[in-house]
């Protein structure tokens, strides 16, 4: 990390300790998440010294040496700002980076908010310990909450410090790791505070049109099937999601019904998801991605972190077509509807949307109303 980004990093930390709410555990919180981070930054290793370390493992220099081709190919072919990001390694000990606790009432999708300084409130508290995660749980359980607990492999600062490569995605196979290192650079070039499927929709259209550049350098088409072959199949497991959040969202709005009644539909409506899944993934010759999601407890904090974020992806896909296929161009118009209200911007992607998917679209749904 370069002095300037720890001086910057260590001024967020003051800022948390300074602003955050009075009270021990807020303390103990941000004294954890600040922990936490230092140990991270404190853990990294040039990625370039590594791979001309001879004791370095061969698999992991050829890993390591993959990363640089594709943040080269990330710059000087997809025109993303890659700065400093990735080329720094941590290892850590751990199969994700850190666990994001959400809730929800038992009979409600509004989400629990926690508030944090610079950022405000978000619906979910992450942290670097999987025990901390599921005491905070356990808490929020005995409220009578719905509560859900779900690893992540990585995460994008958006500009505050050079991102790293964790050990916790070097593993994953090309493609994986080419999309996810184009996906966390395009928010690199626009991030609207407000608007998460905006964000999302950008960042995957550019990591989709990135790997198939990417693989067609590699001469590596089939890489490239596989890769929309998997985000099909992520896009059938949204889509269920999506239907029995709403058949939920309508039994909860039955107010008139008993609690034990409510409880006994909400259990039915999980069971029928469960089985709806099973007639899905019997076409999937195998694919099992999503099993252990159905294999654990089903709530509404659990489908509530399953975001609709990839509603849009046809209209910027549409968006870069119209653009001829350049980058640059499509870059700069994203960088004008970002400039839009919500409103505004969503009613101009809409229009590019494919008539089909348009009316499928929740967000469509939303602006039509």
């Amino acid at each position: 990390m370069r002095p300037g980004c720890l001086r910057k990093f260590f001024f967020l930390l003051l800022g948390i300790f300074f602003m955050a709410p009075a009270g021990c555990e807020s303390m103990r919180y941000y004294s954890h998440i600040a922990s936490g981070q230092m140990h991270i930054v404190n853990q990294r290793q040039s990625i370039r010294e590594m791979i001309a370390a001879p004791g370095t493992d061969p698999q992991l220099k050829r890993q390591l040496q993959q990363i640089l081709e594709i943040r080269n190919f990330a710059q000087k072919e997809l025109f993303l700002p890659v700065g400093s990001h990735y080329l720094s390694y941590t290892e850590l000990d751990r199969p994700y980076v850190v666990w994001n606790v959400s809730a929800a009432p038992e009979f409600s999708f509004a989400p629990k908010t926690w508030y944090y300084p610079f950022i405000g409130h978000a619906a979910y508290r992450g942290y670097f310990s999987k025990d901390m995660a599921l005491r905070c749980a356990e808490q929020l359980e005995k409220q009578g909450l719905d509560v859900y607990v779900g690893g992540v492999t990585a995460y994008s600062t958006l500009g505050w410090f050079s991102d790293t490569v964790f050990s916790t995605i070097i593993r994953r196979d090309e493609s994986g790791t080419a999309a996810l290192i184009f996906h966390e650079l395009a928010h690199q070039i626009l991030y609207v505070s407000d608007d998460t499927t905006f964000n999302e929709s950008f960042a995957t259209a550019v990591e989709q049109e990135g790997l198939r550049r990417w693989m067609a350098a590699k001469g590596n088409p089939l890489g490239y099937q596989a890769y929309v072959l998997q985000g099909q199949r992520r896009q059938a497991f949204l889509t269920l999601v999506s239907k029995y959040h709403e058949k939920l969202a309508e039994l909860y709005r039955q107010e008139y019904l008993p609690p034990e009644e409510m409880r006994r539909r909400k259990a039915a409506l999980f069971a029928d998801m469960r089985d709806e899944y099973a007639h899905l993934k019997a076409d999937w010759h195998g694919y099992a991605s999503y099993d252990n999601w159905f294999d654990t407890t089903l709530n509404n904090a659990k489908l509530n972190s399953v975001g609709t974020y990839y509603d849009l992806v046809p209209a910027f896909t549409q968006l870069l077509t119209s653009q001829d296929g350049s980058l640059e161009a499509f870059y700069a118009e994203c960088r004008i509807l970002a400039g839009l209200p919500k409103s505004e911007r969503n009613r101009r992607l809409l229009s590019l949307q494919p008539p089909a998917v348009a009316d499928a679209s929740p967000v469509g749904q939303t602006a039509r109303r």
